[in-house]
């Protein structure tokens, strides 16, 4: 296998005048709400119910589909393109030839009101963006052998995870990013397609589902790759058994905030589907036209659409893993977003070494009382594979951020009863500097292992607070529990030590029917993940 190192700094400037505008287009209302939410498999897979039951995540009208009729309009409308549409925000993202086009939006009935891109126009609110593009300072181009990838893998003691024998299966990962070219046939990826993991994906820029057929950009494959790739004796991601969809956001050749637009829809299909995780690679705070960009202090979590996006997604029960960006050592400096929502995992880069690179971005004045990054992984030269097959190294947190996540996915596969949340503050929690975090690289470098021990030591002292009532019982027995503990195991026992009955239960206060039992002494064991109690009842 050919080994090379590739270093491309790309350094584009362009100065454009644009007489179109980009505009959001909120909507008043969505059509048949209630039978929507009456029967959630309509809008949702069985997965994505599946999944907000177990984490106790409300389904409700953000989960309703834009209505499409209103949709149709919009585009019948003078001057008017619909590039992309947000279920969650009721939103219709378009491109029209003049201001005055979209203003004429708001004569139609539908139409709540208007929020222009451009800073300077009069709208509810403002925006301003740019992708701190994937290039601007990348360098383009059970018991494993873990070959090139052994360092940054080792770094973040997902290896451990991998030999007790987590290694991401069962945990779904939505990977959003810039061009997927020869993922569907790379050798790197056979295991993957083998295993039936690559469970399809979508690009949302060209509108197609051949998500492979974009060639002009391959940073998609190489996120991909240091998550998902395996070779054998040669390299193995940090997540090879977990499946994955793939979703092209991002255009190669243009930086505008339809982008943000597209990659909200993106997590919003990735919620549908039931998709666990999120890795973005993709950052945005200054665009071809100026007259969108954002400002260091707009990086507060609250201005960009895409960073509102990110923080609903996990607030649906996603976990949000986004590269910091690469600014670090420009006048910009601080994180782009969506890594400046506060909700989700930002991760910064460091080198083979675990010393911070300089071009990674820092946090800045604009996250108060929120530390930015949150913690770092490799992002200085580590190992990925190309669309070729070649096994290469490249700069930049687009590559930290997929290694941390695929770590994270080996991780809530070892400790599947506890939130997203839970688990943003356990990786947290396993950091370097977790007692002295900086602007640098957050809370350090992540000890996957000892958030695995974090994770189940929750649950330990979380089942001390496990209770019943009544005892003597007549009919029904009570069971109350930590909300922390989202899955409950109970079996009841007679007095010679046989079983009578067994079930898993959830919620916070549960109902266990012993009507049927005969009088006499008994005995409750209730389990979760990793630890049992016994009480004894009285019938």
């Amino acid at each position: 296998m050919l080994r090379t190192i590739v270093f491309l700094v790309l350094l584009v400037n362009t100065i454009q005048i644009y007489a179109q505008e980009d505009a959001w287009v909120y909507l008043t209302d969505k059509p048949n709400v209630s039978e929507a939410l009456a029967n959630p498999t309509s809008i949702l897979t069985q997965k994505a119910i599946d999944r907000k039951q177990r984490h106790r995540i409300q389904i409700d009208s953000r989960d309703v589909p834009v209505n499409e009729a209103y949709i149709s309009e919009l585009k019948m409308q003078t001057g008017i393109t619909v590039l992309a549409k947000s279920k969650w925000f009721n939103t219709v993202y378009v491109r029209a030839v003049s201001a005055d086009n979209i203003k004429d939006l708001l004569a139609l009935s539908f139409v709540d009101y208007i929020d222009y891109a451009d800073n300077s126009l009069d709208s509810a609110t403002s925006r301003t963006r740019q992708i701190d593009s994937q290039s601007d300072i990348e360098d383009i181009s059970v018991e494993f052998t873990y070959g090139d990838s052994q360092n940054q893998v080792e770094m973040i003691n997902v290896d451990a995870l991998h030999a007790s024998g987590f290694t991401g299966k069962g945990i779904t990962i939505a990977v959003l990013d810039s061009g997927f070219p020869n993922v569907n046939t790379m050798q790197a990826f056979q295991r993957l397609r083998d295993q039936g993991n690559l469970l399809g994906g979508y690009d949302f820029v060209d509108r197609t589902d051949d998500v492979y057929a974009n060639t002009a950009s391959s940073h998609g494959t190489l996120v991909l790759s240091s998550m998902a790739a395996f070779i054998e004796d040669e390299y193995v991601g940090t997540a090879p058994d977990a499946s994955y969809y793939i979703f092209n956001t991002e255009d190669p050749s243009s930086e505008t905030p339809a982008e943000e637009s597209y990659w909200v829809e993106a997590i919003e299909r990735a919620d549908s589907l039931g998709v666990d995780m999120v890795n973005s690679s993709l950052g945005y705070n200054v665009f071809d036209n100026e007259k969108y960009n954002y400002t260091t202090d707009d990086m507060n979590g609250k201005v960009a659409f895409i960073s509102k996006g990110a923080s609903i997604a996990v607030e649906k029960g996603i976990l949000v893993v986004v590269s910091a960006g690469n600014s670090g050592a420009t006048t910009w400096r601080t994180v782009t977003s969506p890594a400046d929502s506060p909700d989700i995992l930002s991760i910064g880069a460091v080198n083979a070494m675990g010393e911070y690179v300089s071009f990674s971005s820092q946090g800045g004045e604009a996250q108060v009382d929120y530390q930015k990054p949150d913690v770092v992984a490799r992002g200085g030269t580590p190992f990925l594979v190309n669309e070729d097959d070649t096994i290469v190294q490249y700069n930049g947190t687009s590559f930290s951020s997929p290694i941390m996540c695929g770590g994270i996915a080996s991780l809530w596969q070892a400790i599947p009863d506890v939130s997203a949340i839970q688990v943003i503050d356990l990786v947290r929690q396993s950091g370097s500097q977790f007692n002295n975090p900086d602007d640098l690289i957050g809370y350090g470098i992540p000890d996957l292992d000892l958030a695995r021990d974090l994770g189940l030591s929750l649950n330990d002292n979380m089942i001390d607070a496990i209770s019943f009532y009544p005892n003597p019982v007549s009919t029904e027995l009570n069971m109350v529990f930590p909300s922390t503990i989202e899955t409950l195991e109970y079996a009841i026992y007679n007095q010679l030590g046989q079983q009578v009955s067994q079930q898993m239960i959830q919620g916070n206060s549960k109902t266990i029917d012993v009507s049927s039992l005969s009088h006499g002494v008994y005995i409750l064991k209730v389990s979760t993940k990793s630890s049992s109690k016994s009480f004894k009842f009285l019938k």
